[in-house]
């Protein structure tokens, strides 16, 4: 017979094990006291310390050569924040890391702004920011030339994303600024550095996806290709031959790009066979071709998250469907290092953009804050893999126009929100105000005694097998080791452009001193470029330490 508790004892026991519970490490949101003082519509890291924001040429409050700033570098060791002169409109662009770690910044808005008479034309643009070794962003500068340096075709809502040769792929967007579809597409692919003697390649996928296809999501597959998914339908796109392969639609009439923005990311790809896994989430179940007056904001967001496996049998059997655990439009799909997938950001009813549907919230097209983020693990059986078990609510709303990444410290960069067409700061009857206070969303592991990577070559060789020197904490058994090469992506309307978590084959030595592992074999499986790398130990991850992966040439580059 099963011996049992009294009442008294198990009283204890129950008491001792939730203050055990309670006092173990949790997630949680860290509001600094520091604003951004530029609204953080675009967030790109660019070093070990450095987030670089975009807004569009607003009157936000930082200020740069007498006028208001629209982009700003932001310090993560300091949670402070330097303005950064821009010539050209930032508003809704896109942007990515190329292979020498430049930062490209590309297309924008066509307007300018009554606050900034000398703003130029973004539409067309690319900005350039170099590499800076200032660990405070001091005297690090963002490079233009309207002139001689910009797009071959005029681009606002473009997408963007670093292909197997260390160059950029460009993808769609709009020619001219519009309030909700896409009314005047750029329906093309191009490059940068421009390939193709410098024209743009139509696209019969992007032609057919109007007119919702704003901000398509694109990612590069293993084999060198290209997936992108708009409105509610797929392709894989080959660079190399021009050609397109249709995939099957998201189930059920969910469309996922601006203005009815899902969100979506590459799984993280794993050893031998680096199999390509999509994930897409939230959106809405509208038909495209009704008018924006007649939706509403109340209206229920989708929770569908649909994934399919980029193989023959995969596409075969199509997309799977699961849920989360509410609805969301404008969530943002990111890797964590140990595998799983943070969902975090968005509304739980209504629509991107700004005062067009019949019951806007002051300006906002969308309501319902999804405040408590949602971890995805897609090892777990389906009906199983999403859980918002111990995270946190955030107290503020990030709605159209908000950012967020992964850092190199670990922890998550979440900003901005203006679901508005200007600056409007709170006040009474404001409901979404645009939003200056920056938070991190800090994993459990960040109140721990963490593993760390010593020291890492500037450059790594594709193919490379490389030991390093490491310290695991005494508190870690080390049964398991997870070592993930990462690209941590451009944030702009609720996609990560670039981003991506390729595992390495690794193993720790038997007095715990280093770290073996061995590099992707080619540009196809991580395009070569800057590349932050985590160990995890037991789910402890260390700090992320950045390396380039290949040769550091600028591209095209295949080393």
């Amino acid at each position: 017979m099963r011996p049992y508790l009294s009442l008294p004892l198990l009283s204890t026991l129950l008491a001792s094990s939730t203050l055990a519970a309670s006092s173990a490490p949790q997630w949680r949101f860290d509001v600094k006291k520091t604003p951004s003082g530029v609204l953080a519509l675009e967030a790109i890291v660019v070093s070990p310390s450095l987030v670089i924001i975009f807004d569009r040429a607003s009157d936000d409050p930082l200020q740069i050569n007498n006028h208001s700033a629209w982009g700003a570098i932001w310090d993560l060791e300091t949670s402070t924040v330097k303005p950064l002169d821009v010539l050209t409109n930032t508003f809704c662009a896109s942007g990515a890391l190329l292979s020498n770690g430049t930062m490209v910044s590309i297309g924008g808005d066509e307007r300018g702004f009554p606050g900034n008479p000398d703003i130029q034309p973004g539409n067309s643009a690319l900005r350039i920011f170099e590499p800076c070794a200032s660990p405070s962003g001091e005297g690090c500068t963002l490079f233009e030339d309207p002139a001689t340096v910009h797009l071959a075709a005029t681009r606002w809502y473009p997408s963007s994303v670093r292909i197997f040769d260390g160059s950029l792929m460009i993808m769609g967007g709009s020619q001219v600024n519009s309030v909700f579809y896409n009314i005047q597409p750029e329906n093309s692919f191009e490059f940068f550095p421009s390939k193709d003697g410098g024209a743009v390649r139509p696209s019969a996928f992007l032609e057919r996806t109007l007119p919702a296809n704003l901000f398509p999501r694109g990612f590069a597959l293993p084999d060198g290709r290209a997936f992108i998914v708009a409105s509610n339908q797929s392709i894989i796109y080959d660079i190399e031959k021009k050609t397109e392969t249709i995939l099957p639609d998201i189930p059920n009439g969910v469309h996922v790009t601006n203005p009815i923005d899902g969100s979506a990311i590459l799984l993280p790809l794993s050893p031998p066979d680096y199999i390509p896994e999509v994930l897409v989430c939230g959106g809405q179940a509208v038909d495209p071709a009704i008018q924006p007056a007649n939706f509403s904001s109340q209206k229920p967001a989708t929770s569908q998250c649909s994934r399919i496996t980029l193989t023959p049998e995969g596409i075969q059997k199509g997309w799977e469907v699961e849920h989360m655990l509410e609805g969301r439009v404008m969530p943002e799909l990111l890797h964590i290092p140990n595998g799983q997938i943070l969902i975090i950001s968005g509304a739980q009813s209504g629509f991107s953009g700004t005062s067009a549907v019949q019951d806007p919230i002051g300006q906002s097209n969308a309501d319902h804050p999804a405040l408590t983020p949602s971890l995805y693990t897609p090892s777990l059986p389906l009906g199983r893999r999403i859980s918002n078990t111990n995270m946190p609510t955030s107290e503020i709303p990030r709605l159209y126009h908000s950012s967020v990444t992964l850092t190199p410290q670990g922890n998550f960069f979440v900003a901005g929100s203006n679901p508005n067409r200007n600056t409007t700061l709170p006040g009474p009857g404001v409901t979404f105000a645009t939003e200056f206070r920056v938070e991190t969303l800090d994993p459990p592991f960040m109140f721990v005694e963490r593993p760390t990577i010593q020291s890492l070559p500037a450059k790594v060789s594709f193919g490379a097998s490389m030991t390093v020197p490491i310290t695991i904490p005494g508190n870690l058994k080390g049964s398991n080791i997870q070592v993930s090469l990462m690209d941590l992506g451009f944030s702009s309307h609720a996609f990560h452009s670039s981003a991506r978590l390729v595992f390495l084959d690794a193993r720790m030595s038997r007095d715990r001193k280093s770290l073996t592992f061995t590099l992707p074999p080619n540009g196809r499986i991580y395009p070569p470029g800057p590349a932050t790398i985590f160990l995890t130990v037991d789910d402890v991850t260390s700090p992320g330490i950045q390396t380039i992966v290949g040769s550091g040439k600028p591209p095209p580059t295949l080393e």
